[in-house]
Order: structure tokens, then C-alpha cells, then sequence
């Protein structure tokens, strides 16, 4: 990407309009445009022909459409995709496609690395860079759109139908680009999908998810793990500013005018947060919010400290939960063999927490 051109990846409808009336333009050039780009997956503003000659060679001059470098692609034996991207600065981050029967989800990230330090997360071993910027986030998307053929076909046959913020980093630390790049998701003149088919999975910010529910009230995942706070202290330190009490009252703020449930990640360390007592008391702790719990299997990383727990375990774990009418829903392991799992993703950080070299410190001692 060339530093004295401006990216039209990293505008919105909003921002495509203010750009071209800057220029002396109507602001309908921004939905032509968003609808080349987003629809047509052209970059190339000559073959842009509903726009003047003048016009195209004018954003020739001074503008350009960016996605991130491909780096590497690895493909699962299930047919799940990893795609490592290379940022501008050198960085990379990793994009997970999962294709399912009737469905295809693009996991996507918001930051470079993980400013938290969940303990059980393999990104977060990686350290902290950056937040992500608007451009490099929907780019992720546009990038899975274009490699699997999506722009060739019918919006109604699109490849990808679901997008998570499940990638690397805490979307709501990166607020205002990650809610400008589901926006472009949800336009009609860019991708057009549901609210619904986009998740935001948190740790719990709580200020910024009460500023999502106003701004963009996409569907919420919670990333919990725990049932009391001295061991979410433990698992997901962020708990220690935004405490689970204050967390759940958030969570029922968010959905207190709508029909939807929350879905509440939980992820399966043996001997740590799977025993029945543990269900019984995440039962009480989700009682009065419309929800499902998405029991995940801990995929395990070089000198993480934990075990996943045993099938039988996290089936009776599922079925105390169904029997007190809670959805438990225990997710399939994808791309595993690739390390594009839950909680795998590590893409390439040039770590300025310096939580790597700490770590590694940690395992040698």
C-alpha cells in the first residue's frame, strides 16, 4: 500500500461520501464504489465504468483499494482454510474459514496479537503490537471473498455467510475500527449480511459493550470460562477490572430490548472448570438471560499448563446444563491440524509487551 494514497478499504459508506463530496463528487459515487469493491471484488478503478473517465483517473492518482498481503494458505484435512496475512509494518495475522454444509464462518481478527493475557489462549502468548485498522479487518473478508469465488457467483450463493470477531484480539479494545468494519459487513451495497450472521466474542469490556449495544447490536458472544471471579481472575485477568457480577449485568442490558440470546464460551480444562458443581453453579450464574452455552474443548499449545477434559466429562458437564433447560452446545474441533482452533492463532507479532520472551523465561525456569 502506498503511504500517500488513501486506502478505500478503510472508509465506510459514511466516510466514501464525505471523500468524494471533498472532491466536488455526489455522495452516490460512495455506494457505486462500495458495491464494485464489496460486490464485484474489483480493485481496479478502470474497470470501474460507471464511473467518469476523469473520475477513475483521478482515483488512479490518489486513491487506492488494499487488501492485506497473503502470506501463507494451509488447508485442514476437514477442509478448514487458515490464511496468514502480512500487514504493511511487517506483522501478520491469521484469517480461519470453516465451511460446513449449510453454512461458511470466517473467523476474523481485530488486533495484532492480544493486549489481554487470557492464560489458556495461544494468541496471547504471542504478546500485543497493534489494534487492527478498519481497512485490515474488513480486508480479511474481502480476502476470503475473493479466494473462494464468492464475487464470481449470486449474493445468494455466497461463500461466506457468517463472520466472527473470534480472531486474534479483544474486538471491543479496538472499538471504533472493528464497529466501522461490521458496518461495511452489514451495508446492503457492501456484503449485506444479517446482524445475526455477525458475532462479536468479547472477554467482557464492559463500557464498550454497553457503546455496542447503541452503535452496532450485532450478536455477542462471551468469552467466561469461569463461574466464580478467583478462578475467571486466573483464566481471563481482564476479570479483575470488569468482575463477572458486572459483566452479567452488561450482558442483560444488551439484549433487554430484543429477542435474542447470548451465546457463553466456555472452554474445558480438566480439573479446573469441569466439575458438576461448576455446572450447576454457571446455571444459576446465567439464570433470566435468553442463552447458549458453547462448551469448547481446550486445543492444546506447547507448555499452555492444561488438559483438555475428558469426552465424558464435558458430556455430563452438557447434559447437567441441558437438564436445567440451558442449550449446550459442544463445539466441533476445526483445523486443529493446522493450528487455526479456538484459541490457536498466533500469526507472526512483533511483540512490544514483551510477553513471549517472559513466558518462554517462565517455562525454562
Amino acid at each position: 500500500m502506498s503511504a500517500l494514497k488513501i486506502n478505500l478499504f478503510n472508509l465506510g459508506i459514511e466516510g466514501l461520501g464525505d471523500y468524494f463530496e471533498g472532491i466536488g463528487e455526489k455522495r452516490f459515487r460512495a455506494t457505486q464504489i462500495m458495491k464494485w469493491i464489496y460486490q464485484r471484488g474489483v480493485t481496479d478503478f478502470e474497470q470501474m465504468t460507471d464511473l467518469s473517465k476523469a473520475l477513475r483517473a483521478r482515483l488512479g492518482a490518489e486513491a487506492e483499494v488494499c487488501p492485506p498481503e497473503l502470506a501463507l494458505t494451509q488447508q485442514s484435512n476437514d477442509g478448514t482454510q487458515k490464511w496468514l496475512l502480512r500487514l504493511d509494518d511487517g506483522n501478520c495475522i491469521e484469517t480461519v474459514y470453516i465451511p460446513e454444509q449449510n453454512r461458511g464462518t470466517l473467523c476474523v481478527s481485530s488486533q495484532v496479537g492480544c493486549a489481554l493475557n487470557c492464560s489458556f489462549c495461544s494468541t496471547a502468548r504471542q504478546g500485543f503490537n497493534r489494534n487492527l485498522t478498519v481497512g485490515e479487518i474488513i480486508g480479511q473478508v474481502w480476502h476470503a471473498a475473493k479466494t473462494l469465488g464468492q464475487f464470481e457467483r449470486q449474493q445468494s450463493e455466497r461463500s461466506v455467510t457468517n463472520v466472527v470477531l473470534m480472531g486474534m484480539g479483544e474486538p471491543l479494545l479496538n472499538f471504533d475500527a472493528v464497529v466501522a468494519a461490521m458496518q461495511i459487513m452489514l451495508d446492503d451495497n457492501a456484503f449485506g449480511l444479517s446482524r445475526r450472521r455477525v458475532t462479536l466474542s468479547t472477554s467482557g469490556v464492559v463500557p464498550a459493550l454497553d457503546r455496542l449495544g447503541k452503535e452496532c447490536n450485532v450478536a455477542l458472544a462471551i468469552s467466561l470460562h469461569a463461574v466464580n471471579d478467583d478462578l475467571r481472575d486466573e483464566l481471563v485477568p481482564i476479570n479483575k477490572k470488569y468482575p463477572i457480577k458486572e459483566l452479567m449485568a452488561a450482558c442483560r442490558r444488551y439484549i433487554e430490548d430484543s429477542s435474542r440470546k447470548i451465546t457463553f464460551e466456555y472452554v474445558m480444562l480438566q480439573g479446573v472448570n469441569d466439575a458438576p458443581e461448576h455446572a450447576r453453579a454457571l446455571i444459576k450464574l446465567l439464570r433470566g438471560i435468553p442463552s447458549k452455552v458453547n462448551l469448547i474443548p481446550f486445543n492444546p499449545f506447547p507448555n499452555s499448563g492444561y488438559l483438555c477434559s475428558s469426552p465424558d466429562t464435558i458430556d455430563r458437564f452438557s447434559t447437567i446444563l441441558q437438564e436445567a433447560g440451558l442449550v449446550s452446545i459442544t463445539r466441533k474441533t476445526r483445523g486443529d491440524d493446522i493450528d487455526a482452533a479456538c484459541g490457536q492463532l498466533a500469526g507472526k507479532v512483533q511483540d512490544r509487551t514483551r510477553r513471549s520472551v517472559k513466558m518462554m523465561r517462565a517455562v525454562g525456569d
